[in-house]
């Protein structure tokens, strides 16, 4: 594409456009000058560490057919130069423009929240792809189109990478986690969603957000993104959900609610969560769905009730989303567990909320566990404002905890022992102890936890650790797997 029809076809104001930039071909898009290829548009971002405008004139001897940016000096560069507003939202608009609309190729499926994003794309994927209908994946775990797995390295990718992804894409339907970030930031920009998902909200995120009310604007934000015949489905369960429905209402939207009032368009009447859990779903008119998971926990069946819903109104057979459900093999780094024959019980979850936490060590109990044993760190410079209230609630949940590591993030290891020493003494409980070493953290709870006992280690989920530690492992899964390995051989040889 010429750059003169790129920047018409985008939202670039005219008169910034000049015509000899008809014979400038442009044959990509990037905000990165190390991957920029000969022939390429440099949109530089002034982002959080970096500063993109820094590396305008790498990017022009590597090869870049012209550059753009919010503090560009267009006098002085010997390719065209745009000038830019905001560059994160306008580098998404010239991203739909280069590629050429690719979301209208598919029915697009937002789904936001604090918990239970991850779980619910996934279920969504696993029906829809049941009912033999294909569909690709954006996440926090994987992004996933045509059949094949690509790593993700943010929640939501950003718009240069999301639409390069959907047009790659042949699959006829694109769920999406939507993080709060992801909105703020731009990187869904001019997506119009054909159904979005509300899944709950919880404390977090208020380093970036500040306040509650703040960080649910923000979440709302994916409504107005809805076409002109989108269809929002929402968990009412909450104050924040409430509030999001009559918003909506008011907006006139067209809004589909579950929950456990009976106002629901659909309602959780019944449910067990036991290490099957099952539940019967009603709708308005009393007719009754029933449900059963192989994946356990109380919040699993919120999920896949909101998928329900959702499926439902898509056209997807109720017959096919129920036997789906059943069948539905879990998410890595998920409510993930790990068993082996005379050793206690590991459970995996990326929690990192009070209620995820909450939901977690709740699930570990109902599934049997004697004993409850609890291993989860805090991130450096995330938010600190609901660390105190983590720590109360396992121990009121837990027989014992350890605090522990988890991602740096560029703090100082020491500085983040000495706040949870700090916390730990504050907080004044017999129940808890610190472990800097993630690793070891996992293995002492291994050596002091019985056959029947459960140790949920929250934080991580599926991802690797950013920095080693004693044990020969990259992430959870992987500390488990070896301890599991190396208690086995020693069991076996004793024999």
């Amino acid at each position: 594409m010429n750059l003169h029809q790129l920047l018409l076809s985008s939202s670039i104001k005219p008169e910034s456009i000049r015509k000899d930039w008809q014979g400038i071909e442009i044959t990509g898009i990037t905000s990165d000058s190390r991957n920029l290829k000969p022939g390429n548009l440099f949109i530089a971002i002034s982002g959080y560490q970096q500063d993109g405008h820094k590396y305008i004139e790498a990017a022009i001897r590597a090869g870049a057919a012209a550059v753009a940016g919010e503090k560009a000096e267009p006098e002085r560069l010997p390719v065209p130069c745009i000038q830019l507003v905001d560059s994160r939202k306008q580098m998404a608009q010239l991203a739909i423009a280069f590629y050429g609309e690719p979301q209208k190729k598919h029915k697009m499926i937002g789904i936001t929240g604090t918990n239970g994003k991850t779980t619910t794309a996934f279920m969504i994927k696993h029906i829809l792809e049941t009912a033999g209908l294909s569909c690709s994946l954006f996440g926090s775990i994987a992004n996933y189109i045509n059949g094949k797995w690509y790593r993700a390295s943010n929640t939501t990718p950003d718009s240069l990478q999301l639409q390069e992804l959907l047009h790659r894409s042949n699959d006829e339907y694109a769920v999406m986690e939507v993080s709060s970030h992801g909105i703020s930031q731009h990187r869904v920009e001019g997506v119009e969603f054909d159904y979005a998902l509300f899944t709950n909200l919880d404390q977090d995120h208020l380093d970036y957000h500040h306040t509650m009310e703040e960080y649910f604007a923000v979440k709302s934000k994916l409504f107005q993104q809805l076409s002109h015949s989108g269809k929002a489905f929402i968990n009412t369960d909450s104050v924040w959900g409430e509030k999001l429905a009559e918003n909506l209402r008011t907006e006139g939207k067209e809004i589909y609610t579950f929950g456990e009032n009976t106002g629901n368009n659909l309602r959780l009447s019944e449910w067990k969560t036991s290490k099957f859990p099952a539940a019967i779903l009603n709708e308005t008119e009393n007719r009754g769905h029933f449900i059963q998971l192989a994946v356990p926990g109380l919040h699993n069946i919120y999920n896949a009730g909101l998928a329900f819903l959702a499926l439902k109104e898509m056209g997807v057979e109720e017959r096919v989303i129920s036997e789906a459900l059943m069948k539905f093999p879990g998410v890595p780094g998920r409510n993930e567990v790990y068993k082996e024959a005379g050793q206690p019980t590991f459970m995996v979850d990326y929690a990192h909320t009070s209620e995820a936490l909450y939901h977690c060590l709740k699930t570990a109990r109902e599934c049997g566990a004697e004993k409850v044993y609890h291993i989860f760190g805090f991130r450096g410079g995330r938010d600190e404002s609901k660390r105190c209230e983590m720590i109360k609630l396992s121990s009121d949940l837990s027989d014992a905890y350890v605090l522990t590591q988890d991602d740096l993030n560029g703090v100082p290891e020491k500085e983040i022992l000495n706040e949870l020493e700090k916390l730990q003494t504050a907080f004044g409980n017999e129940k808890g102890r610190i472990i800097s070493d993630r690793t070891m953290a996992i293995q002492h709870m291994f050596m002091h936890a019985s056959q029947g006992d459960w140790i949920v280690v929250t934080g991580k989920g599926a991802e690797p650790y950013q920095q080693a530690f004693e044990l020969p492992a990259s992430s959870d899964g992987e500390t488990i797997r070896y301890l599991q390995r190396t208690a086995a051989a020693q069991a076996k040889k004793a024999e």
